[in-house]
């Protein structure tokens, strides 16, 4: 069994593999973003400059996040200044089948907690694994499939890129936005967009609705991008949202006594 969603694949690769010390952004002091509304950059007039400018502040990697599409719901921290960053997820499609996972990353190492649910009853050794964290061998991070790739930024839903393929956007209130973009312009870029979901939308995929919510800043707080029906994929939303710059917390290392190194069996499911 192999878990292959991208809430998986590019949000675990950016919190587990090490790599977020070596960010392209130097890290804000905690406390930087939250300073006054008076002393912020003026936001763009232009609406498609505003959204690129919006996401500026989250290469500095120091927020909490949000992220939710068809049947995933998670939520997480960055905080670059101790090269740390936190994430929970849980899958749940509808079918009776649910999935949960925890990952912490302090660098230099990482551990994963998973509840496979029903599943875990296929999987021997599952069930006394459930309430403990996996420390994971980053040499066989590396070479895990999706896990694997490096990551040069701390955006675990790719916003900045998503920003880059709109085609059409006004502002509707204040700090507020809607348009298209254009996810075939994207390609593996997101982790909010699929790759195989955007073929499955085809020509739709080149004009997908959005809407966008800045604070007083300038600096994007939420993005829901709404997804056509395609193939085996229902109609629905992808929603990101993104606060407390920089003042989010570092991620604490799990007790000892709830540690035990991951089996070969985790690193073949998150291939």
């Amino acid at each position: 069994m192999n878990i292959r969603r991208w809430s998986v694949g590019v949000l675990a690769a950016t919190l587990l593999v090490p790599g977020l010390a070596a960010c392209k952004s130097d890290a804000a002091e905690p406390g930087a973003a939250g300073s006054s509304a008076s002393s912020a950059p003026a936001v763009p007039a232009d609406p498609k400059e505003a959204l690129l400018a919006s996401t500026k502040e989250i290469e500095k990697g120091n927020f909490n996040f949000t992220i939710a599409g068809d049947g995933i719901s998670g939520k997480g921290s960055v905080h670059k200044p101790s090269n740390s960053a936190q994430f929970t997820m849980k899958v749940d499609d509808g079918s009776g089948t649910t999935f949960g996972m925890e990952m912490i990353y302090i660098e230099p190492d990482s551990w994963v907690k998973m509840d496979l649910g029903d599943l875990g009853a296929m999987i021997p050794g599952a069930d006394k694994m459930k309430d403990k964290y996996q420390h994971l061998d980053q040499s066989k991070v590396k070479d895990a499939g999706e896990l694997g790739l490096n990551m040069e930024d701390v955006d675990p839903a790719g916003t900045a890129v998503l920003a880059k393929g709109i085609t059409e956007v006004q502002k509707t209130g204040e700090g507020s936005y809607a348009g298209k973009l254009d996810a075939s312009a994207v390609g593996d870029d997101s982790a909010a967009l699929d790759s195989d979901l955007v073929k499955a939308l085809g020509a739709q995929a080149k004009s997908l609705p959005f809407t966008a919510k800045l604070d007083a800043q300038g600096r994007l707080t939420e993005l829901v991008i709404s997804v056509p029906a395609a193939g085996d994929t229902k109609a629905h939303d992808i929603t990101v949202t993104y606060a407390d710059y920089g003042n989010a917390t570092a991620p604490q290392k799990p007790a000892a006594d709830k540690v035990v190194e991951a089996p070969a069996s985790t690193y073949e499911m998150l291939k």
